[in-house]
């Protein structure tokens, strides 16, 4: 008897715990599985709008030969390879000097840090937009201190346009990130630093040796999270330089995501080379978070 009641038991347990898991297995599939594969299919494809016909690897080709191509992927790494060690070492000295039990209103500068990063993109693009401007606060600042005799093309400079946009996502991020730093830092017993700080360790010292040795998963996320958000930057872009800088045909700052959003809606669309050069950004992401997980010595990279 006890064990029909536990064959009852545990059908009935199958029964609504397959119920449950099921219908997220079809909402994944839906909406997560299918578009993956349909992009893959998409990829080997081309043609204007819907009219579409098979080319094989004929994208992958022509992106090899595609100019436009190569200035997106060139500002992509441009802005991931400073902006992304600059932010997070920010980020990292932010929330080092905000764990200091001593600090007086350290909740108010914490969450002044963190407030950029829910205001809207592009709010805060506009605002960007704004400041450097030829004749905006930024410049009457360095004139006014004597920094610069003649104000500087910010946003119209090629260079000083990717300066703007490295600024931008820094100013935006840097507070997203110092939280994950700072919950880190929070599960670190402060008996490990008082120990330190007994054998004569200096902050610096203890810095080095203890806070990031023992943040090395945390940063190890917030490095990945920071190369994927990235690889992937759009609205800083389009709002802040429409992605041409001095003029739209030069490409001075265009990023791979930005021309993706070309390719599909702003020049004649063609569906399956937009999905073509979008398969670059998971390539390039799957081989940038496996270095990481090499370089922080991670098994499971």
């Amino acid at each position: 008897m006890k064990m029909i009641m536990k064959s009852k038991e545990f059908r009935r347990k199958l029964y609504y715990g397959g119920s449950f898991v099921l219908i997220a297995i079809i909402l994944t599939s839906v909406f997560a599985i299918y578009p993956i594969i349909n992009s893959l299919v998409l990829s080997t494809t081309s043609g204007k709008g819907v009219v579409t016909e098979f080319v094989g690897l004929g994208n992958v080709k022509r992106i090899l030969a595609d100019d436009v191509f190569k200035q997106a992927l060139k500002n992509t790494f441009i802005y991931f390879v400073f902006q992304v060690p600059i932010m997070l070492t920010l980020a990292l000295l932010l929330a080092t000097l905000l764990n200091d039990r001593k600090l007086i209103g350290k909740g108010f500068y914490r969450t002044a840090i963190f407030l950029p990063c829910v205001t809207s993109l592009v709010a805060y693009s506009i605002l960007f937009k704004s400041m450097f401007s030829v004749d905006g606060i930024v410049n009457q600042t360095l004139l006014f201190i004597g920094l610069i005799d003649q104000p500087i093309s910010w946003l119209r400079d090629a260079f000083w346009a990717k300066v703007t946009v490295v600024l931008a996502i820094t100013w935006r991020w840097t507070g997203y990130n110092m939280i994950f730093y700072l919950a880190g830092l929070q599960n670190i017993s402060p008996s490990i630093y008082e120990a330190a700080e007994i054998d004569g360790a200096s902050k610096v010292k203890q810095f080095f040796y203890i806070t990031i040795p023992m943040l090395k998963p945390v940063i190890l996320f917030t490095s990945i999270m920071s190369t994927i958000g990235t690889l992937q930057l759009f609205d800083e872009v389009v709002n802040l330089t429409g992605g041409g800088a001095s003029s739209p045909s030069l490409q001075a700052t265009i990023t791979l995501t930005q021309y993706i959003y070309d390719l599909s809606f702003k020049y004649v669309p063609n569906f399956g080379y937009a999905a073509t050069v979008s398969y670059v950004i998971v390539f390039f992401t799957a081989i940038l978070a496996v270095m990481q997980f090499r370089v922080a010595g991670d098994d499971r990279g």
